[in-house]
């Protein structure tokens, strides 16, 4: 009965179950796995036109061909998203050097150039795209959900109202209020400066969304509390009691003792 089972096997039969079951677990993968947010593909005049900014903006700082120098970074798989995010708000070109390029008041660029210099690098190598609008708009959000994410993995920096904080060496988390959602997105999807990346297989584009919402109802509800102090916590709050409260008390205690005397 042996010998009758071993002359049915065919040889190949092992490595044709192994190519089975990887082309199961491929197909599986590409049909559950998280959908990036991706935006329209470039075209070749966009291509051009942005590696023609970039030669007369940028290269004398990040090099030639983009791929860095002492100055800057080499950009070079960063993405679409990474150069909308530093150009689209100021970041870049930065004016002078620093340990952090702060945002600008002004752009230097209107949306037709950014997206040309987004996808002059993006050609360079993959990366992260610019997101669909969808998710960048807090539409249909859950802000509850956004608010426990936040919290769980932005509010040590940002803080739990998104006011921002100090970091090392100079560093800083900048406030969130007011930002567009189409730049929080990216700024979780590439990790600009200190921040950390959080790509779609961390947090999905939908939960992206719902932080985007979690911040757009903080930065409309205000502060029904009364003043906020700069939103940053107890420091202020225990700094505006010990000034304000406690020269109240000397001056009451000054006042009784001149009218006692």
């Amino acid at each position: 009965m042996n010998a009758l089972a071993a002359r049915r096997r065919h040889p190949a039969a092992i490595l044709f179950l192994l190519l089975l079951g990887l082309l199961i677990t491929g197909s599986a993968y590409a049909a559950f796995a998280p959908k990036a947010a991706t935006a329209a593909e470039a075209t070749a005049d966009q291509i051009t036109l942005g590696k023609q900014l970039f030669a007369s903006n940028c290269a004398s700082c990040h090099g030639k061909n983009a791929l860095g120098t002492e100055q800057g970074p080499n950009l070079a798989g960063v993405g679409a998203a990474s150069v909308d995010f530093q150009v689209g708000t100021g970041r870049m070109p930065m004016a002078e050097p620093g340990v952090q390029a702060p945002r600008g008041k002004d752009v230097t660029f209107d949306d037709e150039k950014i997206s040309a210099l987004a996808a002059y690098i993006a050609s360079l190598a993959p990366g992260p795209a610019i997101p669909d609008a969808k998710y960048t708009s807090g539409e249909g959000g859950d802000p509850g959900k956004g608010g426990m994410i936040f919290r769980t993995n932005c509010s040590m920096c940002h803080n739990s109202a998104g006011a921002g904080g100090a970091l090392t060496r100079g560093k800083y988390a900048p406030s969130l209020m007011g930002v567009d959602g189409k730049y929080i997105y990216e700024a979780m999807e590439t990790g600009p400066q200190s921040m950390p990346v959080f790509n779609d297989n961390n947090i999905s584009p939908e939960s992206k969304n719902d932080v985007i919402a979690y911040l757009k109802a903080m930065n409309e509800t205000g502060n029904p509390g009364g003043m906020a102090l700069g939103s940053l916590g107890p420091v202020p709050e225990g700094l505006f009691a010990w000034v304000f409260g406690l020269g109240i008390l000397v001056g009451a205690a000054y006042w009784l003792g001149q009218k006692g005397a």
